[in-house]
C-alpha cells in the first residue's frame, strides 16, 4: 500500500479521536485520483468494523448543484453509514462527538431487495425500496474548515457523521420525487436551506441507482435492509452547537434534531408537544 494512503488514514482517524480538525489529506495522497482516496475510506470503514461498528447502509454525496459549489466539486461521491451514526427524530444529538457540522436535508430509500443485478435500472431502485422517508444528515468535516477538495471529502467517508430518519414511511410507487419541495427551518422558524427532489441529481432515484451500480461495480452491493441517503436537496446549513432544525418535506412529512448546547442532554426529546420551530 502507498505510504501516502496509510498516513491520511491516520490524520483522519487522529482528527476524529482528539476531536480536533486536521489539515487536508490531499497533500499526502500519491495521486489525488477517486480510487486513492476510496482507498482511505475503506482503511477507516475496516478500522470502524474492527472497533465493532455495523455497517446499515450508505450515503450518497455532493448531488446537490448547490452543495457542489459550496464545496467546490464537480461529482457525486458515497460513504458508510454505521448504527451508531443514527439519531431518533425529534431527539438532541451529542454535539461532543462532532466538530464542525452542517444539516442536510434529504429523502432516505429503505431497501426491501437487493441491487445486485447486471441490468439495473431505475424501475428497479423503484421495485427494491420498501419505502422512502424524510431525513436530516448531519455532515461533518475532519478536515480544519471545509477546506476540501473531492479526495479530501471522500476520504473522510465523505464527510458523514450522524442522520436522522422521519417517522412517516411513504410508498414509493406513483411518486415522482423531483416535485418534492423541502424547507429547512430553525428553531425560530428561520429558514436555513429550500430546494425539490430535481436538485438531487435531476431525480433521488437516479442518485440511488448511481450508488447502486457504483456498489455493484466494487463488489459491495446494496442489500435488502440497507438504508440509503441519496443526497441533500438544497444548500447545507451551519449547525449551530444549541441548534434545533426541522427538514418539512412535501409528501414525506417532516424531521427533526437538536443539539446538546440546547441544555437537554443527548437522546431528550426536542419538543415533545409541538412541531420543532413553532412556539406557543
Amino acid at each position: 500500500m502507498p505510504k501516502g494512503i496509510q498516513q491520511a488514514a491516520e490524520r483522519l482517524l487522529e482528527a476524529a479521536r482528539t476531536r480536533t480538525p486536521c489539515a487536508p489529506v490531499r497533500d499526502v495522497l500519491p495521486d489525488g485520483s477517486a480510487e486513492t482516496a476510496y482507498a482511505v475510506q475503506n482503511i477507516l470503514t475496516a478500522r470502524s468494523l474492527d472497533d465493532g461498528r455495523r455497517i446499515v447502509g450508505r450515503k450518497v454525496g455532493l448531488t446537490s448543484p448547490a452543495v457542489q459549489r459550496q464545496l467546490g466539486v464537480d461529482r457525486p461521491d458515497f460513504g458508510v453509514l454505521f448504527a451508531d451514526m443514527e439519531i431518533a427524530d425529534a431527539t438532541v444529538a451529542d454535539s461532543g462527538r462532532l466538530l464542525q457540522p452542517k444539516v442536510e436535508a434529504e429523502i432516505a430509500f429503505v431497501l426491501a431487495a437487493d441491487l445486485d443485478a447486471v441490468d439495473l435500472d431505475a424501475a428497479a431502485v423503484r421495485s427494491a425500496t420498501a419505502h422512502v422517508v424524510a431525513a436530516l444528515e448531519i455532515v461533518d468535516s475532519r478536515i480544519a474548515g471545509w477546506d476540501i477538495t473531492f479526495a479530501d471529502t471522500v476520504a473522510d467517508n465523505a464527510s458523514s457523521a450522524l442522520y436522522v430518519l422521519g417517522t412517516e414511511p411513504t410508498d414509493l410507487a406513483g411518486l415522482d420525487l423531483t416535485t418534492v419541495r423541502m424547507e429547512l427551518v430553525d428553531g425560530t422558524g428561520a429558514t436555513m436551506s429550500e430546494g425539490t427532489g430535481a436538485a438531487c441529481l435531476g431525480d433521488p432515484v437516479e442518485a440511488v441507482l448511481w450508488l447502486a451500480r457504483t456498489c455493484r461495480d466494487l463488489g459491495a452491493p446494496l442489500r435488502a435492509g440497507e438504508i440509503v441517503l441519496s443526497g441533500a436537496l438544497g444548500p447545507m446549513a451551519p449547525a449551530a452547537a444549541d441548534g434545533v432544525y426541522t427538514a418539512r418535506l412535501s409528501d414525506l412529512g417532516t424531521v427533526s434534531v437538536g443539539f446538546s448546547g440546547t441544555a437537554l442532554r443527548p437522546g431528550d426529546r426536542v419538543a415533545p408537544e409541538r412541531p420543532l420551530g413553532v412556539s406557543n
